[in-house]
């Protein structure tokens, strides 16, 4: 992947109607890579002291907000410590996307980007 950097914000290169903030906290299933949008991948270091903290910024810059469909595809699996999270590091959510681009297939992207210890497993009779 070629990448440019730059101390310039998202918000002052794109359109706001073109920025889509990715947050496991919206109410939007992301159902489709729109080749014309901008997608922001954030990046928190403790989910549960930041709750919502990427929605709240989303909003507080009128964008777009959107979730990956980890609860449309995935379950909560069974485990002792009852820990499950649809809270992703920024590799983990750009290999998703990566892998969704390429294969069109949400349960083959999520299978191979969320981790067991998230807590979260395809359900059955999903097709790959």
């Amino acid at each position: 992947f070629q990448m440019d950097t730059t101390p310039e914000s998202y918000l002052d290169l794109f359109p706001l109607d073109a920025i889509v903030y990715l947050t496991p906290d919206s109410e939007n299933v992301l159902e489709d890579i729109d080749p014309d949008k901008v997608y922001v991948l954030g990046g928190l270091v403790d989910e549960s002291i930041h709750k919502q903290l990427t929605l709240q910024r989303a909003r507080e810059q009128c964008l777009q907000t959107a979730r990956l469909p980890i609860r449309e595809y995935m379950v909560k699996a069974p485990n002792s410590r009852n820990y499950h999270s649809e809270t992703l590091a920024i590799n983990q959510v750009f290999d998703i996307l990566c892998t969704y681009y390429e294969t069109r297939s949400w349960p083959v992207a999520l299978k191979a980007g969320v981790s067991s210890g998230k807590g979260f497993v395809l359900r059955e009779g999903v097709e790959q």
